[in-house]
Order: C-alpha cells, then sequence, then structure tokens
C-alpha cells in the first residue's frame, strides 16, 4: 500500500497550524493497522486495494480502499469484513446515493453483494471519526446507517461530485481535496487522559487489565463514557478487538499458533481464544492461517 506524498494541499501552512496540537495522535497510527481479509479469487475478477491518504489526513485516515469486479460475475459475491475497530464510510461508485457509515463491531460480517460493483471506503482510525466530526460512536455501534442521515453535506458532496470513472488514484486525491477542506475548520477538543488510554491499549496489543494497567487520571466511569462516545464500545471489547487485529497482522503459521503461548496471552485458556477469534472474524484461526 504505496501512494505518492506530492498532494498540492500537504503544504497547507494554515491548516498544518491547526493541526500541530493533534501531532500525539500520528503515533496511533504506527501502533495499529487496521487488517482487513484478502480477496481470493484465482480469476482476478475481483480485487481488493488499499491507498494511504494525503499526509495531512493520516492521523485521522488509515487507508481509502476500493473493493471492485473487473467483470460481471456469474453469480453474487459474499464479501466478510472482520472486526478491526475503525469506522468505515463506503459507497458503490455506481450509486453514490447510498453512501453509509458503518460502525465498531464486535463480530466479523458478511455481505452478498451483486455480480457487479465498485465499493469505494475511507476507513478512520479507531476514535478518530468522533474527533473530525464530533460523532457520537455509539450511535453507530454495531450497525451501519446511511451517511446522509449523519453527515448530510458529505452523502450530498458525494452523490453530486464523484465521477464513477475515477481510477484509483484520482479518486484518492478527489478524497483527499474534500477531507482537508473539511477537517481543516473544525474544531477538535480532545481529552489526552482518554488518547493515553487508547496509546496503552495500542502499545500493549490489547493485552492488559483495563482496570489495572491504563493509569490516566481517569475512573472507570469517565473511561467507559469516553471509550463508548469515541469507540463506540467499552474499553475491554475494544482491547480484545487490538488483540485480534495484531494476531492478523503478526500472521503466524498453523504450527507457531499451536506452539507459541504468546498468542493466547490475555486469554483464560485456548478454547476462549478461538470463541472470540470466531466471533472476529467467523472462522477459526486454524482455517485462517493454514
Amino acid at each position: 500500500m504505496q501512494r505518492s506524498s506530492d498532494h498540492p494541499l500537504i503544504g497547507n501552512e494554515t491548516f498544518n497550524r491547526r493541526e500541530s496540537r493533534l501531532n500525539c495522535l500520528s503515533e496511533n497510527r504506527h501502533l495499529f493497522r487496521p487488517i482487513q481479509p484478502a480477496v481470493t479469487n484465482s480469476s482476478e475478477l475481483v480485487t481488493y486495494r488499499e491507498l494511504f491518504p494525503a499526509a495531512p489526513l493520516q492521523r485521522y485516515i488509515y487507508c481509502y480502499w476500493q473493493l471492485k469486479t473487473s467483470q460481471r460475475l456469474q453469480r453474487p459475491f459474499s464479501y466478510r469484513v472482520v472486526a478491526d475497530g475503525c469506522v468505515d464510510i463506503a459507497f458503490d461508485l455506481r450509486k453514490t446515493q447510498e453512501s453509509i457509515v458503518m460502525g465498531f463491531h464486535d463480530t466479523f460480517n458478511e455481505f452478498d453483494l451483486e455480480d457487479e460493483f465498485n465499493y469505494v471506503g475511507i476507513r478512520f482510525l479507531p476514535a478518530m471519526f468522533p474527533v473530525a466530526f464530533r460523532i457520537d460512536a455509539s450511535e453507530l455501534s454495531n450497525c451501519m446507517l446511511p451517511l446522509e442521515d449523519m453527515l448530510p453535506m458529505t452523502a450530498r458532496y458525494f452523490r453530486d461530485n464523484v465521477n464513477p470513472q475515477f481510477t484509483t488514484d484520482q479518486l484518492a486525491h478527489f478524497l483527499d481535496d474534500y477531507f482537508i477542506a473539511q477537517l481543516e475548520g473544525v474544531r477538535r477538543d480532545i481529552d489526552n487522559r482518554f488518547f493515553n488510554a487508547l496509546r496503552l491499549i495500542f502499545a500493549s496489543h490489547g493485552v492488559l487489565q483495563i482496570g489495572n494497567d491504563i493509569d490516566t487520571g481517569l475512573s472507570s466511569r469517565q473511561m467507559r463514557r469516553l471509550f463508548n462516545f469515541y469507540v463506540g464500545d467499552s474499553p475491554k471489547s475494544f482491547a480484545k478487538v487490538v488483540r485480534f487485529q495484531n494476531i492478523l497482522f503478526a500472521k503466524p503459521s498453523a504450527q507457531s499458533l499451536r506452539q507459541n503461548k504468546l498468542f493466547y496471552d490475555g486469554y483464560y485458556d485456548q478454547a476462549h481464544f478461538i470463541k472470540d477469534f470466531r466471533q472476529f472474524y467467523g472462522v477459526t484461526p486454524a482455517k485462517v492461517f493454514n
């Protein structure tokens, strides 16, 4: 996933000055990299691609993604999305009036797509969608809502300005221009105690005792309230997803998964590990890492 950073607005001094107080959040991108399964299609009729956004957006948006068919399929296509702790905006380039927002999920989801599609998405890093738009993430938890209901101006802009003939790179620049302009004028009141807690979860790969290992000056009640607002679920649920995602990132073989007990850190036993993995992915770890 590589992309040139020579975007015309990256050097915008006003944007960079206003964003300087958010530099502490940039570390989150390096501590946590949300992964979705690769599309396995021997005939390459369905492709999935991710691109980085422009540099000023990378503390908010992990990637832009595109899932599309190169020609009409013989049957509808089933696509699995695993739990990743993020909020996504998504739409089909041919049907931008149907754009949606998908919030934090504590389980996997499977979508039966049509026999022809060209889906585009914007994957926000955990907690950054509420930071950018002041929308309570708990309103999106375990559900998908029309973008029109959450960000009506954004939904209308996409509907009226997205060109179905955009190449992936043209689309990425279009999204860069839009989100840089939108985020430039937004006020962000950040609770550093929450983001310090978030960073501790990332740094520990989700393997920690929420009550004992996170001491950022927040009571347990405050912590849960802030996680509900910024993430959409409790610190414990979020830490489980981070732990799961770090196992995906490690890409262990089935043999090393059996032999290396480090993968079971934070679980009562192997059975609990497999249970959580199936909840987040939909199949057992043995099938994923075989």
